[in-house]
């Protein structure tokens, strides 16, 4: 969400004539995150987001925003993509695609307790279950592929400890993607980037999720295990908080129970997905895109929660609830 291109309010307010929104009064540039270009934008009915797509195409939008459509239809709570006189969700602005969505009430939790854990957990399984009729697909598109393609890229970078590291964990991950377990796991759009910053609280009322714009096509196991290592995790060691956990796993097998095929699965997952991470932050630190407002995360947090666990043998306490 930092800001590659450039809109000014004289821009928005010729623009936005085509949406129902009214006259556009402010915008303002969000400055967090590090793909899209984000703005807040105020018209005339309300607040807004306005996001411009850096990467992603035309062709690839509409499995977002109709995800996030199909969501919001069915009770979850999701911002909602706002259509101009067309009907269309995806509009070029400056000759990329843009697109407008509601803005949520609330705030980040970024010091969660047990509470907001388990009103994650409850939610994501929903998201899970109301996404099993979505009739689009489209790969995951930061899963294994473009680890293999990435990884290559910024090794030259890396100590050899890093180095190492990475080389070992790609292998592992392939090995456990061709494997008979990986292959029983239950499957579907996910969001895959469901961080902290990309959920919204009033108190402890989960008001909603957004940024649906890694979601993909991928196992649900490996979207939890996104959410549980940012949402459960101790800042400084990268060790998992019990209790936490507890309360996000126990929230979302009420909902949806885990399979066996699951329970095996959940260390190595975890492992993929810092892995995932890891490799976009080293990517995003050694060959980065120019834009304004754009401070890069730092890649060592994910490596010290992928050393983690790697470290933790078999599936501990707090691992899923049987």
């Amino acid at each position: 969400m930092a800001v590659f291109t450039a809109v000014s309010l004289d821009d928005l307010t010729c623009w936005i004539e085509q949406f129902s929104l009214g006259k556009a009064i402010a915008i303002n540039g969000i400055a967090s995150g590090i793909e899209n270009s984000n703005f807040f934008i105020t018209t005339e009915r309300g607040e807004f987001v306005l996001t411009i797509f850096e990467t992603l195409s035309f062709e690839q939008l509409p499995f977002y925003l109709q995800l996030m459509r199909h969501l919001a239809e069915r009770g979850v709570l999701v911002p909602a993509p706002v259509a101009n006189a067309k009907g269309e969700l995806v509009v070029a602005l400056h000759g990329k695609p843009a697109a407008i969505v509601s803005k949520l009430d609330g705030s980040s939790q970024m010091n969660p307790q047990p509470p907001h854990c388990a009103a994650v957990g409850a939610m994501v399984a929903n998201m899970h279950l109301a996404a099993r009729d979505f009739p689009l697909n489209q790969p995951n598109l930061r899963g294994l592929p473009w680890w293999q393609q990435t990884a290559p890229q910024v090794l030259p970078f890396l100590d050899e400890a890093r180095a190492a590291l990475l080389r070992a964990e790609i292998d592992f991950q392939q090995a456990f993607a061709a494997g008979p377990v990986y292959q029983q796991l239950a499957r579907g759009p996910v969001h895959a980037d469901l961080f902290r910053n990309n959920v919204m609280f009033d108190g402890e009322r989960l008001t909603g999720f957004f940024d649906f714009y890694f979601a993909g096509c991928d196992t649900w196991l490996f979207d939890l295990a996104v959410t549980v290592n940012d949402w459960c995790t101790d800042q400084a060691s990268g060790v998992l908080i019990e209790a936490r956990v507890h309360a996000l796993l126990g929230a979302y097998h009420a909902v949806r129970p885990f399979t066996d095929a699951e329970r095996q699965s959940w260390q190595a997952m975890l492992r993929a997905a810092a892995l995932r991470f890891w490799l976009s932050r080293l990517y995003d630190l050694y060959l980065p895109r120019t834009a304004e407002m754009l401070t890069p995360h730092d890649p060592s947090h994910f490596e010290r929660i992928l050393r983690e666990r790697i470290a933790t043998p078999g599936l501990p306490a707090y691992g899923l609830p049987a």
